[in-house]
């Protein structure tokens, strides 16, 4: 099977940390794929050569954007006549329905990976174009409910897939390794260290959280936090940070590929999105056996059991999410490491990134099964095709 993933342009971010995952997944049992991207790939380069996949990165005019990615995604994959096409985030997701239909492409996939889709007028263009795709996947049931009920895609033509994190890859540091960390990170060993991570933009909602951090800053137990992450938002961040007084107790990290040592160095993880789909540092954590407070937004609830793996919370309450961080503070270590001994499992047997591209893999098998492409010789797909 020959298939192209199209994406906005790759980064570390969690939507595209997924799509290589599948990329992974196809390239070992042998499928041929291809990367297509509208703007440069700045991550997962090393990935890509090792993988033996050609990426395009279309060239943007100055003016007409959109036209000239259109026109560049059309002539790729009229050189590369895949068998499917997926792709994952808004843009990706028009260039691949209008460029997939127009050069015949059997197989159309979107992904929209969040509850909602930010931007005017983007849900209407996701509704508008949505017969031009095969089918449209999202990664939680909550999620679904949400799309399906404002009328952005018709729950027939919608399949649930959920983000997969790879255990193995979170194993528990040893203490020594640990303290290095901390240390590191200007982290006390009697600090209680609280972990975020996300970009640094408005759907993540870090106001939220650096309020309630201030509001419990004096509460006991000596609590910092550290965010991992890189964003437009960051100077409003710091500047809010040292307006609320919690400055000292705040670091933002900038963009980290060493996500498991900081997941390793943490007591608990926070999520203060005012929107998700199912987010990856709350799967991340789980997998690295770290408790969760988290805002109950996306599919968290699909994710963190109340009580026994984290704590749950209304979006945008600084004052409800900081009694839930101090709850969680207070509550005794060996409280602590059960809940995060049971959401490592929990993980394990859901959401293990084998079991999720599987799932993606058996959709492909069976999308281009129904619709398979005319025999004809196709040449290698090639990084040259425009």
């Amino acid at each position: 099977m020959r298939v192209v993933l199209v994406s906005n342009g790759l980064t570390h971010a969690g939507a595209e940390t997924q799509m290589m995952r599948l990329a992974r997944t196809l390239r070992r049992r042998g499928d041929d794929v291809g990367l297509l991207s509208i703007l440069p790939n700045e991550a997962f380069l090393d990935d890509l050569a090792t993988l033996a996949i050609p990426a395009v990165e279309c060239k943007l005019w100055p003016r007409l954007r959109a036209v000239s990615a259109m026109s560049d995604g059309i002539r790729v994959l009229r050189a590369w006549r895949p068998d499917a096409v997926v792709s994952f985030l808004f843009q990706a997701d028009m260039l691949a329905r209008v460029a997939g239909r127009l050069t015949g492409v059997p197989v159309i996939i979107s992904s929209i990976r969040n509850e909602r889709v930010p931007g005017l007028g983007r849900e209407r263009l996701i509704r508008l174009t949505d017969r031009l795709c095969t089918l449209t996947t999202t990664n939680s049931e909550l999620a679904a409910e949400g799309l399906v009920h404002r009328g952005v895609v018709p729950r027939e033509r919608l399949v649930v897939v959920p983000n997969g994190v790879d255990p193995s890859a979170f194993t528990p540091p040893s203490p020594a390794r640990r303290a290095q960390i901390r240390e590191a990170l200007g982290v006390g060993g009697d600090q209680f260290l609280w972990l975020a991570a996300g970009r640094l933009e408005a759907q993540k909602d870090y106001p939220t959280l650096l309020r309630a951090l201030a509001a419990i800053a004096g509460a006991g137990g000596d609590p910092v936090l550290r965010i991992a992450g890189q964003g437009p938002l960051r100077t409003e961040i710091e500047a809010l940070a040292a307006r609320l007084g919690v400055a000292s107790r705040a670091q933002l990290l900038g963009l980290r590929t060493d996500v498991a040592d900081l997941l390793a160095a943490a007591d608990a993880v926070v999520l203060s999105s005012a929107f998700e789909g199912l987010p990856n540092i709350v799967l991340e954590a789980m997998a690295a056996g770290r408790p969760v407070v988290a805002s109950r937004v996306g599919g968290v609830g699909e994710l963190v059991v109340e009580g026994v793996t984290g704590t749950t919370v209304s979006p945008g309450q600084p004052e409800e999410l900081g009694r839930a961080m101090s709850e969680m503070m207070a509550l005794p270590e060996e409280t602590r490491r059960s809940m995060g001994s049971t959401a490592r499992s929990l993980v394990a047997s859901r959401f293990s990134v084998d079991a999720v591209t599987a799932q993606w893999a058996a959709l492909l098998d069976r999308e281009v099964a129904r619709r398979p492409r005319p025999p004809r010789a196709r040449p290698p797909m090639s990084a040259a095709a425009r």
